[in-house]
């Protein structure tokens, strides 16, 4: 079905992948294969490749760390687009600008290697720029749109547009980008000087705050559910009785219940169903919806 774009993609030295597993690629280490996964390392090769999917009407999914991701134990019958290649990272003054594929770590690192201040929220929080700037990812307080400063991105038609924060329409784990074909390139952050030991304290706090009350041990997606108006995910959760609830290989964490974990043989049925479940007993109880944050792959 790809043999056309594996030979463009040879002739571009577009680095690919045939046949992966995409448990290897999620955090929530579940999936199942992929024919294809392409890595471009600039934006011009980006263009050629979206540009000839969108062509030949071929689906495609743009994947940064899969840290928010849940996919199918059947797969995916498409085009997976890793952004992992896009990765410089630079320095101009205050402002510090990075590819899509650098990790929320490795830009927070960066950030108070050079005394700059504002990232420390995001640090430990295990997704990708490009994922962050999608969700409008955020932590204890802080979200990217109280840092960004742009985003460039290839629209859907294959053109490179740019566009500064109050255009990036960021709200609560939203933004221009969400449900859209758009693929984010690169994003700037506006950041302000600090002491380095300042900024470390910090991110000591943050990092420690997380160990202590989040399940890293375990493959997640991190927050399964969306906070609802006037209450908290977790401690509805809590409420219900559901903590250490499981199915199959995926349970509510008996650490923080806002976390649900494979614990080791998960697949994504167990892990729908678990959603779903939650939902329902939620729901039921208290009255309050949970919308699910995980963004679904292949179902």
């Amino acid at each position: 079905m790809f043999d056309k774009l594996i030979e463009r993609l040879k002739n571009e030295s577009i680095p690919y992948k045939e046949n992966i597993r995409l448990r290897d690629y999620t955090t929530f280490q579940i999936g199942g294969n992929c024919p294809l996964a392409v890595s471009p390392e600039t934006a011009a090769q980006m263009q050629t490749v979206t540009t000839w999917l969108l062509e030949n009407d071929c689906p495609y999914f743009v994947l940064g760390k899969g840290s928010n991701i849940l996919a199918s134990d059947n797969g995916y019958d498409g085009v997976l687009i890793l952004t992992q290649s896009l990765r410089t990272i630079e320095k101009n003054e205050n402002t510090v600008r990075c590819g899509a594929g650098v990790s929320l770590s490795k830009l927070c690192a960066f950030a108070a290697s050079h005394a700059l201040s504002g990232l420390e929220f995001a640090w430990g929080i295990p997704g990708s720029v490009g994922g962050a700037v999608y969700m409008n990812a955020g932590a204890y307080g802080g979200e990217i749109v109280d840092v960004i400063k742009s985003a460039t991105f290839l629209e859907e038609d294959g053109t490179i547009r740019t566009l500064p924060a109050e255009e990036l329409d960021l709200t609560y784990r939203h933004s221009c980008f969400t449900g859209t074909k758009r693929i984010i390139l690169e994003a700037e952050f506006s950041l302000h000087p600090d002491e380095k030991e300042a900024i470390s304290a910090r991110m000591d706090d943050y990092i420690g705050r997380r160990t202590s009350k989040q399940p890293l041990d375990k493959p997640s997606a991190g927050s399964t559910f969306k906070r609802p108006k006037g209450g908290y995910a977790s401690a509805l959760i809590e409420q219900c009785g559901l903590k250490g609830f499981t199915i199959g290989g995926a349970q509510v964490s008996e650490k923080h219940s806002g976390f649900l974990i494979n614990c080791g043989d998960a697949t994504a049925a167990d892990m729908e169903a678990l959603i779903h479940h939650v939902q329902r007993v939620v729901k039921e109880q208290t009255g309050f919806s949970l919308e699910c944050e995980v963004i679904h792959l292949g179902f």
